[in-house]
């Protein structure tokens, strides 16, 4: 599955998160596409996920400056300490697409808030200006997303972390000039791959649920008057849901700026209802006419499977057109489901097109 509060008041023609349309377009299922997505399922089953016994060249980050508003250009400059650092080690021991990702992370207009090029890699990039952001768009990628993938796949930089995070950028220009719109690419845990057994359970979204909260709360010392919207791609869904569903508890002022949490291209979030999911935040759903998510299993039994598909009636959430893309093309320039899910980020409900 790759890929990638205080609720401001909405007016009275917005619909509520239980509130859903009385009817929707009937799918018709695709016997072919069906048996690929239980053949993805059944590969996560059968493929391991063991590594190659190799020792990690790459070193642990060092310490950093915590997140405030007088720290904030310290940390992006500790952390191009760590990318350089990293790109030695690359370079040294042959890693050829990690350094040209690297390379690219050195940019003079990239800032990283985390780096950590171990294993598989983590990364958070901001763009835009963080600490004087009305609205932070906080996009969360799926599955097989890699730091030496972060801002390009299979030639799709929009279906990448930090491509993706720039996309939204752009059309928010386009669509809201002026706008005060800052997007974070949270690549800030250890995405499963799609061929593992890890796309099948909550685990790696409970332990990036709480990286992910702790991250709101750096980000709300930064900026405590910033509106947040969550743009939570495939498994990064999951990651989203966890994570709301830990309610208001520890970080909880900063978890009452999440207004919105859109869930695109998703296999489910364990919740059964949007509102079981326990956030006063609007809750969104799409996906693509193309997207193979539509033929995977939405089920929970015994801890396997993430649940009910949220694009359905009785999940209730407010479903929003995705047009025909597919399961890594929500971001594509021109598609609907970009102008949507930019919408959403801008916190502006009323543009968004339901589906």
């Amino acid at each position: 599955m790759p890929q990638s509060s205080e609720t401001p008041q909405s007016s009275s023609s917005e619909q509520t998160a239980g509130d859903v349309p009385a009817e929707r377009p009937h799918r018709r299922r695709h016997p072919l596409r069906r048996l690929a997505a239980c053949a993805v399922l059944a590969g996560g089953v059968l493929f391991t996920t063991a590594g190659t016994g190799h020792a990690d060249p790459y070193a642990k980050p060092g310490p950093v400056p915590m997140l405030s508003p007088s720290t904030l250009n310290a940390r992006y400059a500790a952390e191009r300490l760590t990318i350089a650092k990293a790109l030695k080690t690359a370079r040294d021991v042959g890693d050829t697409e990690r350094a040209r990702a690297l390379t690219a992370f050195l940019q003079q207009d990239r800032h990283f808030l985390t780096v950590d090029p171990r294993g598989r890699g983590q990364a958070v990039e901001v763009v835009g200006d963080l600490a004087r952001a009305r609205r932070v768009a906080v996009l969360v990628p799926g599955a097989d997303s890699t730091i030496a993938g972060f801002d390009m796949r299979a030639g799709r930089a929009w279906a990448s972390p930090g491509g993706g995070a720039r996309a939204v950028y752009d059309e928010a220009r386009r669509l809201s000039p002026g706008s005060d719109l800052a997007v974070v690419a949270w690549l800030g845990y250890a995405a499963p791959k799609t061929f593992s057994s890890d796309v099948l359970t909550d685990t790696r979204a409970e332990r990036g649920a709480v990286e992910l909260r702790q991250f709101l709360v750096g980000m709300h010392r930064v900026n405590p008057s910033a509106q947040v919207g969550l743009l939570c791609h495939s498994y990064g869904s999951v990651v989203c849901g966890r994570a709301a569903m830990e309610g208001y508890g520890p970080g909880g002022p900063a978890w009452r700026k999440v207004s919105d949490i859109a869930l695109f291209g998703s296999p489910g979030t364990t919740a059964w209802t949007a509102g079981g999911l326990g956030t006063t935040a609007r809750v969104w759903a799409g996906r693509g006419a193309t997207d193979w998510m539509e033929d995977v299993p939405h089920v929970r039994i015994f801890g396997l499977g993430l649940g009910p598909d949220p694009v359905s009636r009785n999940f209730g959430a407010r479903v929003f057109q995705a047009g025909r893309v597919g399961h890594s093309d929500y971001l594509a320039p021109n598609s609907p489901s970009l102008r949507n899910l930019t919408y959403i980020a801008l916190g502006r409900p009323t543009n968004v097109t339901p589906a």
